[in-house]
């Protein structure tokens, strides 16, 4: 069984405006409210595509009950820990010609909400998978992703992680099965810049030697990269009219893991699939409904590099 674990969840509220003023009222239009955060993306998503998983994750106040509820209304499993602190909303506005968004730190986890997420971690027996995502909320240090990784260690469970904290660079020794990096990522965390495909081939050479079993690098409208270690594959990407990138890395996430983790052998069908995932969620409020991922799929090229 798939777990998600979002450690910094949130309510997303969407919305767009004609023009964006200062010291004005600015009307909006088209709010869109939904739980959200990157590890229930990753669940969400899965389920569209037929793949069970449980959702785990820091929860308080009306917005982590909203959160929790609206999850189990859709048919979720969640497995919360409650805190006292309020869950985050964030805000992502487009006024027409560009995308605002306006993110929070998060609520304050205390370290008796984070062990007794390990222990949640420890008795869940059914795990085979956990996809760690998102960032880390107020009062938990970097080196609780160790104790969570020594946790599956020690239980066999496969790791999935798409975290843009430093401490990345450190969990490779953990031979995560997939890393998820943006070139911004690859950058900020491992000092590696993208200038052309031949700095792809040797950022996948450094990170498989750091211990990184498979990596997917996403480039935006570059398109993505896959690498197992023994062939490189790449994605092109739709271009399509931005709304709202806030769930797009996710999905396309998902996506891939959806066809990948039962067929590992199906790089292109994967790669597709998440690349359309990725532009028909980019183009929506939220996830959106996907009704275009089958026609994008199409526009979709796919070649092995190495």
């Amino acid at each position: 069984m798939i777990y998600t674990l979002t450690t910094n969840p949130a309510i997303d509220m969407n919305i767009c405006t004609n023009g964006l003023e200062a010291r004005k009222v600015n009307r909006t239009f088209d709010a869109v409210y939904t739980p959200n955060g990157k590890g229930l993306n990753v669940s969400f998503i899965l389920h569209h595509f037929g793949i069970e998983s449980k959702i785990m994750g820091f929860f308080g106040g009306f917005s982590g009950n909203y959160i929790v509820e609206e999850s189990r209304r859709r048919g979720f499993e969640v497995i919360p820990v409650a805190i006292d602190d309020i869950t985050r909303i964030n805000i992502f506005l487009n006024d027409g010609t560009t995308e605002y968004k306006l993110v929070n730190d998060g609520a304050h986890v205390p370290r008796e909400k984070q062990q007794e997420m390990l222990e949640r971690i420890r008795n869940a027996a059914d795990m085979t998978h956990l996809s760690i995502s998102g960032s880390l909320p107020q009062g938990i240090d970097p080196s609780y992703y160790d104790e969570i990784l020594a946790i599956c260690s020690e239980r066999n469970v496969r790791i999935i992680l798409d975290i843009s904290s430093t401490k990345l660079r450190d969990l490779l020794h953990w031979n995560p099965l997939l890393i998820k990096p943006n070139d911004e990522e690859l950058e900020q965390i491992f000092g590696i810049r993208i200038k052309k495909e031949s700095d792809i081939r040797k950022a996948f050479d450094f990170l498989h030697a750091e211990g990184a079993q498979n990596v997917l690098l996403t480039l935006g409208e570059r398109g993505a990269y896959f690498s197992s270690g023994s062939a490189v594959h790449f994605a092109s990407a739709r271009p399509i009219q931005l709304l709202s990138s806030a769930c797009a890395g996710d999905a396309a996430l998902a996506a891939f893991l959806s066809i990948w983790l039962g067929h590992p052998d199906h790089i292109e069908d994967a790669l597709k699939t998440m690349a359309a995932v990725g532009a028909n969620v980019a183009e929506s409020n939220a996830l959106g409904t996907l009704s275009r991922v089958d026609e994008y799929k199409n526009d979709i090229q796919v070649r092995r590099v190495i």
